[in-house]
């Protein structure tokens, strides 16, 4: 496939880096010379220099016969431009666009259209030609509240609309597990199907056997029913309570998204050092309380009971200050701490530190655009361990003699190495993956890959040959 990023940011060469050894042909575009260099340097890819909405430098990229557009550039307003100039002049029939601004994505029906709304319809309104919009601030805003539902977990990701979860945990020291082989789950909950899907040994990938012996500090990545997952991680640790007191640092549309959808079964104290922008959430907050100050203040952080807060969740857009004031908050009690961060320099020192938790926007973003551009009938796409591994959502189409899955034993599907079934969404019903199990037309499979070379592997899996109509 022929793909052109604009912006050679973070979020844009860690896209190429993942797109890049998948027998893609990638041109990135950027105003930035030393950004590219560096990329050219390290990957195989074309560079073009330049503003990415400028139509002589998209006809550059080669936009009249891409097959993608992805626009992440720093401006939003470039973003939308582009994918409007690489609609309206090249005809490029995919174009995908990153969009912060919170007044853009509350018009967002208004502003934007996809391509074959505009082309099956003459009478369509004027907007935005952008196929697939992505707003990373929601998406983060949604991943850390899944964290502080499920206290104790590191990642928790939905599938099939969130009828299954994929939960990671650390496995602590003394949990009814360690030392046990993993076959023990089903004795340990006989009427709860579920399945590890990857653990991590000292950040290398462990494929799970039934024989395994679990060993405390691992990382494992778990299926279940989502209605099933407290359950479930009390073998894994000891459970955390529910969160009850949660303190917010920073007011910007992440920490006030946050404070606005915890507020109702939660007690939120958000703090932002801007008057004024403090004042307009006490306005907008009806059941949160907003603090004007900064969040490294002691003083104010005693005056406000950190020691009784269950978790703090520092979401400015300062890395330093996030770390330092989950730092300090954890030194002076809080439970537990959540840390924004956007350099993914900083992740495994802050890992290394007294944090629970580090979030990455960017990691939030990628899996979104993955999701987008990888072929066949994926509907889910997540970037695991930094972009290490992926979790899979594919729908299984055709039948048994035009489909690669469908009418077949797992066991009898040649998996690429390093790939595993965990779980089948069928109708309502959730399946555990076992050798035995026959996947079906329409289910959704959800597979686990610790190496991403064989993406291009599963993607021909799942996609039906030319006579399947």
């Amino acid at each position: 496939m022929k793909i052109i990023i604009l912006g050679a940011g973070q979020v844009g060469g860690t896209l190429a880096e993942n797109l890049v050894g998948e027998n893609n042909d990638i041109t990135i575009v950027d105003n930035n010379k030393n950004r590219l260099q560096s990329l050219q340097d390290k990957f195989d890819l074309r560079v073009v220099i330049g503003h990415g909405a400028h139509p002589d430098v998209l006809k550059e990229a080669g936009a009249e016969d891409a097959d993608m557009l992805i626009a992440v550039t720093s401006s939003d307003e470039c973003n939308m431009a582009a994918c409007q100039i690489a609609f309206s002049l090249f005809g490029t029939p995919t174009k995908i666009a990153r969009i912060r601004s919170e007044q853009y994505i509350r018009m967002r029906d208004k502003l934007f259209i996809n391509s074959e709304t505009k082309q099956n319809d003459s009478r369509t309104r004027g907007g935005f030609v952008i196929d697939e919009l992505i707003a990373p601030e929601q998406l983060v805003t949604a991943y850390i509240r899944r964290l502080v539902e499920h206290p104790g977990a590191l990642q928790v990701l939905e599938f099939a609309e969130g009828r299954l979860s994929l939960v990671a945990v650390r496995v602590y020291y003394g949990g009814p597990l360690v030392g046990n082989a993993l076959a023990a789950l089903r004795e340990h909950m006989p009427n709860i199907d579920t399945r590890v899907a990857a653990i991590f040994r000292q950040g290398r990938p462990i494929m799970p056997r039934g024989t395994t012996i679990m060993e405390a500090d691992d990382e494992v990545f778990f299926l279940a029913d989502t209605r099933h997952i407290r359950a479930v991680m009390g073998e894994m640790q000891k459970l955390d309570n529910s969160y009850r007191n949660i303190m917010i640092a920073g007011g910007g549309n992440i920490g006030f998204g946050l404070a606005k959808q915890l507020q109702r079964n939660h007690s939120v104290k958000l703090i932002e050092r801007n008057q004024d922008r403090a004042e307009e959430l006490s306005e907008r907050l009806e059941n949160a309380t907003v603090f004007c100050g900064d969040a490294s203040d002691q003083e104010l952080l005693v005056e406000e009971h950190i020691e009784q807060t269950d978790v703090f969740i520092a979401v400015t857009n300062d890395d330093e200050a996030n770390i330092m004031s989950s730092l300090l908050a954890k030194r002076m009690g809080a439970k537990n701490v959540m840390v924004l961060i956007q350099r993914e320099a900083y992740v495994d020192i802050v890992q290394e530190a007294n944090i629970d938790i580090a979030i990455s926007p960017q990691q939030a973003t990628i899996s979104a655009m993955l999701t987008h551009i990888r072929q066949g009938d994926i509907c889910n796409v997540y970037s695991l361990r930094r972009g290490a591994a992926e979790a899979i959502e594919a729908i299984a189409h055709g039948d048994k003699s035009t489909s690669k899955v469908v009418g077949k034993k797992i066991n009898e599907i040649k998996l690429p190495p390093g790939t595993t079934i965990g779980a089948i969404v069928r109708d309502e019903e959730v399946l555990m993956a076992h050798d035995n199990t026959i996947i079906e037309q329409d289910d959704h499979v959800i597979l686990f890959l610790v190496d991403k070379k064989f993406i291009g592997e599963v993607e021909k899996l799942f996609q039906p040959s030319a006579f399947f109509f």
